[in-house]
């Protein structure tokens, strides 16, 4: 058995099946966007230019996040595509762990999100382990900043047991202990391990869910981004982005054969200039520290924990959640201005409160009363 990983990278031929896999998924999406579809990108120059500066792991010095609306089950990877092929594997994601990781690593669906650079994740509705507080969040807070990190994640179960695979190995062609759990019964290997991955760049859909709306408005935003920003090292550079016509391509309501992407649409990806985070998001940051200080001072559980790990306190306090909403708009209204230079009108400022979304009812997916359509993913 090879065993040339390290703390700095994986082993070679990880991370040669990993860039196959991207690489791969990409020319794909590249290929069928431009021979079958009609695709533009907006602010293009001055997004390749930002990656372009980030592309030596020594000289970063923050994390990078792209942020979008979600609308279609192919936005990611099909946007990727239509980025220039040096950048192709390059952004870690968020995946459903009840669709993408059924069982271990070794299946091989698990396998391809992985080499895919997708990060496992519970959604709460379908699992006690999901929530803010579970490993692909930690992962997530130590990929934007500077690392190695070890291994030492837990399983956000109710009783907040911890877990420890720190000597299960997960890499094939090496004997380096890199594995962490979501559930305390599987084990994916942990890209915050490596120096390599320090101040990586992460793309994720703050809705949640798919939704297709006539008037291309968005549901709310949940609270994950929020802690991505608020618990980072560094505040990492933000780009949001609006994305149309994928939708046309996977839409909700397609009939037979649903498995097949439609062809001969229009699709438009609008890269945002990147965000001026200290302006933005520097106080509110300030504020987040400060508690996070207070509450350290007078709880001992939340003292001493490793970087992305929170407290039950430091979860559900009243002033945490605040914090918590108030960068989770910012981050949606930061979206809304990319959708507005797109010269769509202004959303009802409804559209962004999750009591708006309440309304539905039981229901949630599919057709909705407002005549848009929903996929839990």
């Amino acid at each position: 058995m090879a065993s040339d990983a390290t703390a700095d990278a994986p082993s070679l031929p990880w991370r040669i099946a990993s860039n196959m896999t991207m690489w791969g998924v990409a020319g794909l999406s590249r290929a069928f966007l431009s021979t079958l579809n009609y695709s533009k990108v907006n602010g293009l120059d001055e997004f390749t230019e930002l990656l372009d500066s980030r592309r030596d792991p020594s000289q970063r010095t923050k994390g990078l996040i792209t942020v979008s609306n979600h609308i279609s089950v192919m936005d990611d990877p099909l946007i990727w595509g239509l980025l220039p092929t040096r950048f192709w594997n390059k952004r870690w994601s968020f995946g459903s762990h009840d669709i993408c990781f059924q069982g271990r690593w070794v299946l091989p669906l698990s396998l391809f999100f992985t080499m895919g650079q997708v990060l496992p994740t519970h959604r709460l509705a379908h699992s006690k382990f999901g929530g803010l507080g579970q490993p692909a969040m930690t992962e997530a807070i130590r990929l934007l900043s500077k690392g190695p990190f070890p291994v030492d994640h837990h399983p956000a179960a109710p009783e907040r047991q911890h877990w420890s695979l720190q000597n299960v190995c997960v890499d094939p062609f090496s004997d380096l202990a890199v594995a962490y759990t979501t559930n305390g019964e599987d084990s994916h290997m942990a890209p915050s391990a490596f120096a390599k991955n320090s101040y990586s760049w992460v793309h994720i859909f703050p809705e949640g869910k798919i939704h297709q709306a006539p008037n291309k408005t968005m549901r709310y935003f949940k609270w994950g981004v929020a802690r991505l920003i608020l618990e980072s090292k560094e505040c990492p550079d933000v780009v949001p982005m609006w994305i149309e016509g994928f939708d046309q391509i996977m839409h909700e309501s397609r009939e037979f054969p649903r498995f097949l992407p439609r062809v001969g649409k229009n699709v438009n990806v609008t890269f945002g200039s990147r965000v001026d985070t200290e302006a933005t998001f520097g106080e509110v940051r300030s504020r987040w520290q400060k508690l996070k200080a207070r509450i350290e001072a007078v709880d001992p559980q939340s003292r001493d924990l490793p970087v992305g790990v929170l407290s039950e306190k430091l979860v559900n306090d009243k002033e945490a959640v605040e914090l918590r909403k108030e960068v989770t708009m910012k981050i949606r209204n930061l979206v809304l201005d990319v959708r507005r230079s797109r010269g769509l009108p202004d959303e009802d400022p409804k559209q962004g409160l999750v009591e708006t979304w309440l309304e539905e009812g039981s229901k949630r997916e599919g057709h909705m009363k407002d005549d848009s359509w929903v996929r839990d993913v």
